[in-house]
């Protein structure tokens, strides 16, 4: 495995006094608005680079996985003691990889599945495009070896490479699932797990790896603060120096330098007038606030279940799209392409009243024609509010859906899942998603959705009262 040494300088050149020729003319109306929309296409790049700080290169920061080109699995699932993140996942294991591969591409082998188990890496960019998928919907079940590669990279491709991905940047996500078919398939997930590799290009053509560490890695330390005021064009400069500009982006990146922003460019603040840097941070408020208002409107409601769409996508689904890229990173970073898998969620009943298990038992009632269309699996999660954790229950069920083992359907094809935080009995116990005692939220989760079911989206039942 290549292990890659990594030093991290917490002053560096791009927030050093410069030498730099000061910054364009530009009158304080016309900052704003440049400030404006260049935090606007910033932000989810911005959001990205936190988590690859405190995940890859920061290892003190809590969240830390493993460095660069070092693969991280967590053979565990999820439960209510799990509360550093929000709404998780109880039906897969997680896996991934930061690539880094300014010097080199990066290889990642994947064994063959044999049991028709859901798996996938989503291959996220700098920019946070989904820019390919390795798994079960994309690949198949076959076993295979993939190759990534940095914009600057133009040598040969080698024998035994299923597919080569090209990154705009020299650093990728990938972020991998693997579906466990309940508590007694935890130890054979677990061994598929061991079959996902990463090694560099040298280590896969046994050529001796020389190289201990990234050139590029003098990044400045992730500040909460600085990313929210001017300091944020350093940050944007310095990740701009890690990619190439889109040839469509071209004179919109001409606009960004009348305020500074060049890629690999040193900021100083004080190479601007104040009435200069107030308005470059007016317009990051006004920016902030645009992004808030969009995350809200991302979707529609149906039957009481909010359907969010066309949020995450590949350069080409998202081209011009910076606002929607904005507001899904602010809603929750690294979402899937809505083909891979769709999330509806509600915390709304038929009636248009909150879901409160301590007021209500509730009835989940499917008709044999209104299953949910996942070709792979699909389930609900219970949440408590406001925590959005899962909840401790007798019979430590915290996911309800297709890989429920002992699940029961009506003769005629019918499904009822009773949502409630008392036990209905050894009859519906089978049924069961085990109701917190006060407000909740219910996700839904379709792995690998039919095509039919994304125009127009399909919407579970509305969640009804049940009747005692």
């Amino acid at each position: 495995m290549n292990k890659y040494v990594i030093s991290i300088f917490l002053i560096t050149g791009l927030f050093l006094p410069s030498c730099s020729p000061k910054p364009e003319s530009v009158t304080p109306q016309e900052a704003k608005q440049i400030a404006e929309e260049a935090y606007i296409y910033a932000y989810p790049m911005l959001e990205h680079y936190k988590m690859m700080f405190a995940m890859a290169m920061y290892p003190e920061s809590g969240a830390y996985t493993a460095p660069f080109n070092v693969l991280f699995n967590n053979p565990k699932l999820n439960g209510p003691e799990d509360t550093i993140i929000v709404r998780p996942n109880n039906d897969t294991f997680y896996s991934g990889v930061w690539f880094d591969v300014s010097n080199q591409p990066e290889i990642m082998e994947v064994p063959e599945i044999t049991d028709g188990r859901y798996y996938s890496f989503q291959i996220i960019d700098m920019y946070t495009h989904n820019i390919d998928y390795i798994g079960t919907r994309k690949t198949g079940f076959d076993a295979g070896t993939y190759m990534f590669v940095g914009p600057n990279w133009d040598g040969e491709t080698p024998e035994g490479i299923s597919k080569v991905i090209y990154s705009e940047g020299n650093y990728l996500l990938a972020l991998g699932r693997t579906q466990v078919f309940g508590p007694a398939d935890v130890e054979k997930a677990q061994e598929i797990m061991k079959g996902y590799k990463v090694m560099s290009l040298g280590e896969y053509l046994g050529q001796e790896n020389q190289i201990t560490a990234s050139p590029l890695l003098n990044l400045p330390p992730y500040n909460p603060a600085k990313v929210k005021d001017e300091n944020f064009i350093g940050y944007f400069n310095a990740l701009m120096a890690m990619a190439k500009i889109h040839p469509s982006e071209k004179e919109l990146f001409e606009k960004f330098a009348k305020i500074g922003i060049e890629p690999g460019k040193p900021f100083n603040p004080d190479d601007y007038d104040p009435e200069i840097i107030a308005a470059i941070n007016e317009g990051i408020q006004s920016g902030m606030e645009k992004i808030k208002e969009a995350s809200m409107e991302l979707g529609q409601r149906k039957n009481g279940w909010q359907l969010i769409a066309n949020a995450f996508g590949t350069r080409e689904a998202m081209q011009g799209k910076y606002l929607t890229r904005a507001a899904a990173a602010y809603f929750g970073l690294w979402g899937n392409d809505l083909e891979e898998a769709f999330y509806p969620e509600t915390t709304f009943d038929a009636d248009g009243e909150e879901l409160d298990g301590s007021k209500h038992n509730y009835l989940l009632h499917f008709e044999a024609d209104q299953l949910p269309p996942a070709k792979s699996f699909w389930s609900m999660t219970m949440y408590k509010l406001p925590a959005q954790l899962l909840i401790e229950n007798e019979i430590n069920r915290y996911v309800i859906g297709s890989a429920t083992d002992g699940l029961k359907y009506n003769d005629d094809g019918s499904l009822d899942i009773y949502i409630q935080k008392e036990n209905p009995g050894k009859d519906k116990v089978s049924n069961w998603l085990p109701a917190y005692d006060g407000p909740f939220s219910l996700q839904s989760r379709f792995y690998w959705p039919d095509p039919d079911a994304l125009d127009p989206l399909y919407a579970p039942p509305a969640v009804k009262k049940e009747k005692v």
